[in-house]
């Protein structure tokens, strides 16, 4: 049997810079469908501070989760980044920067990514599986700060993202036990969205679509089908059932991807995942951590009960954890 694992602290870095999305700059630059299109999204606002980089959020977010954990940055056994989606620069480590600059001099260090807002789910594999190979480690930091790539924040027709850092620290003991993971990939859909960067101007970036139809039927089936199965088999292979589950949460794309979501597994998404959509917008792999605090800090989760957390990402890949509320009872191997 896998070890337990446990998030010990979870923490976020929002900006208090708010820009609302009617005002989002080079909006009235685009056609009347794109603009209503945004405006339909369920997103009010989002943070955003141009002076913060993406390693800015996650440094923050870093240092506040190793505050919350009250652990020393040299007990940190691991270090775990997941890359931004635009790197400041080429050929540079941002993950030994953060190693670095956090003092934790003595983790293994090493950064995940690729799989846009699902990427969270292989730094947590990562880090789960860590834990397994090495009894002696303990505490693996995992963090993430989240920027778009393009100055337009607004990525036809799926959503608009916002500024964000958060961070996880991951032991064998803590209040929230991770109990499974599941992810899936088809790249069928690798360069679905992309950003052509060589030799344009920051300012000419833009996040296109190659293919609307294909993102809004074609790729909606795709992940409608793997969901379902996902969830079959993540309830079976724990020996539950729905009832079983106490709250799902979802990655922050748009209020309509809440409601296809509900659909198509004939589940309820958290209130919070709505709030934190309509004030944040997306904050890529970030969201399903901080919908997850946000239901915490509500009370809407008590010791013993379980939560879904599931993403989907445009690459296309899709990924469901399941959390249990309640410290662990230790680690256990076969």
């Amino acid at each position: 049997m896998a070890p337990t694992t446990a998030l010990r602290a979870m923490a976020f870095h929002q900006p208090d810079g708010v820009l609302r999305v009617a005002e989002l700059p080079g909006l009235d630059q685009l056609g009347a469908t794109e603009r209503e299109s945004c405006a339909q999204l369920g997103i009010d606002e989002v943070r955003a501070d141009g002076s913060l980089s993406a390693f800015d959020l996650a440094a923050g977010a870093a240092r506040r989760a190793l505050a919350e954990a009250r652990l020393p940055a040299a007990d940190i056994g691991a270090l775990i980044l997941v890359d931004a989606r635009a790197p400041e620069t080429l050929m540079s480590s941002s993950a030994t920067r953060l190693q670095a600059l956090l003092g934790a001099e003595e983790a293994v260090t090493f950064s995940v990514g690729g799989l846009g807002c699902v990427s969270l789910t292989p730094a947590l594999l990562a880090a789960r599986g860590l834990l397994a190979a090495d009894r002696e480690m303990d505490n693996v930091l995992v963090v993430h700060g989240s920027k778009p790539p393009t100055p337009l924040r607004y990525r036809h027709p799926v959503t608009v993202s916002g500024d964000g850092g958060a961070a996880a620290v991951v032991s064998r003991r803590g209040p929230v036990r991770i109990l499974d993971i599941l992810q899936e990939t088809h790249g069928a859909y690798w360069d679905l969205f992309r950003v052509d960067f060589r030799d344009r101007p920051t300012a000419q970036w833009r996040e296109e679509c190659r293919d609307i139809p294909d993102y809004s039927f074609r790729l909606a089936v795709e992940t409608r089908n793997r969901l379902c199965a996902l969830y079959r088999r993540l309830l079976e292979r724990n020996g539950l059932e729905p009832r079983d589950i106490s709250c799902h949460l979802s990655h922050n794309l748009s209020a309509g991807a809440f409601r296809f979501t509900e659909e198509a597994l004939d589940i309820k998404i958290s209130t919070a995942c709505f709030d934190n959509l309509r004030q944040y917008g997306h904050l890529g792999p970030n969201d399903v951590l901080l919908n997850l605090h946000t239901e915490l800090e509500r009370g809407g989760l008590a010791d013993g009960q379980r939560a879904v957390l599931l993403s989907a990402s445009p690459v296309a890949a899709w990924s469901l954890l399941l959390v249990e509320i309640g410290d662990g009872a230790g680690t256990h191997y076969l």
